[in-house]
């Protein structure tokens, strides 16, 4: 069965920020910015995370879970940290040991 592939143009376009929020550059901000008011620029500085529906648009071209704006943190599943690990790994040994 062939691999499911990550989409390499949005890949480059957004980031996923530890909190699997998605940051993204607003569009319409890059060039021709003499005709666009400061009041509009200034809003086109702001927001760069991703609203929800978009969110989840871009799991399934990422084949990756993540957490749009108003989703809880619980969302996202956390990988241990090293003493986590080392716990519960010890924790199997002793188990293995008893039974």
């Amino acid at each position: 069965m062939p691999k499911n592939k990550p989409h390499k143009g949005l890949a480059k376009r957004v980031r996923v920020s530890k909190t699997g929020k998605v940051r993204h550059r607003t569009a319409g901000h890059k060039h021709l910015r003499s005709g666009k008011s400061g009041k509009r620029l200034r809003h086109l500085r702001h927001g760069p995370y991703m609203a929800d529906a978009d969110v989840k648009r871009l799991e399934k071209l990422l084949f990756r879970r993540l957490r749009g704006r108003t989703q809880p943190r619980t969302a996202l599943r956390k990988s241990p940290s090293p003493t986590e690990r080392r716990a519960a790994q010890e924790a199997k040994k002793a188990e293995a040991k008893k039974a």
